[in-house]
């Protein structure tokens, strides 16, 4: 179960969540989708526990959520293979190497986070996330960069991981390849409608 009964959150004296309430479903694929400042990063940061909230009830039942990003957050002086095995148990490179085979990146596994495009860092953070092995996945723009097969490819894992998806996107195609609920969302500050 995830809920937050009126909420409240402000950076620098900006009320980011105001008073905000909402129950979202605990199974499945839920999208998020509104204008960039409407504090959809911020609610994801409060449902993982990164940021206290000022006021009000938070309550998340999910006790390891893997999040991913909008920044890819990879370890620089780490090949692709060890980023995505620093989250798994020890001797964890055959998972690693199988995580990025799933995602295209089989002959990429030894270069360093620099000598990859934007698209192929979003892919070992997004492996990374999947490696982690959470009971929530809450991906923050997670297709950014990607071209429409890749996209839909990895579309494709999460709606498969039976694990449930928060999912952050401003593209209707992503909400309809991901196939769940979609909240959409006003701008400042955050708001149902």
């Amino acid at each position: 179960m995830i809920s937050l009964k009126n909420v409240c959150l402000s950076f620098g004296g900006k009320n980011v969540l105001d008073n905000f309430s909402i129950g979202i479903p605990d199974k499945g694929v839920t999208c998020f989708s509104g204008p960039s400042g409407c504090g959809k990063t911020t609610l994801f940061r409060v449902i993982a526990g990164l940021n206290t909230v000022e006021s009000g009830e938070v309550i998340c039942d999910f006790k390891k959520p893997a999040f991913l990003f909008q920044e890819d957050r990879l370890l620089p002086w780490l090949t692709a293979i060890q980023n995505v095995a620093a989250v798994l148990p020890r001797n964890g490179s055959g998972e690693a190497a199988r995580l990025l085979r799933n995602v295209g990146l089989e002959s990429e596994q030894n270069a360093l986070p620099s000598e990859l495009s934007g698209g192929m860092r979003r892919r070992v953070a997004f492996a990374r996330a999947l490696a982690y092995g959470g009971d929530l996945l809450l991906l923050d723009e997670p297709f950014k960069g990607l071209d429409e097969d890749m996209t839909a490819r990895l579309a494709a894992m999460v709606s498969g991981s039976g694990i449930p998806a928060l999912v952050i996107t401003h593209s209707e195609n992503e909400i309809r390849l991901l196939g769940g609920r979609v909240l959409r969302f006003g701008g400042p500050p955050l708001a149902l409608f």
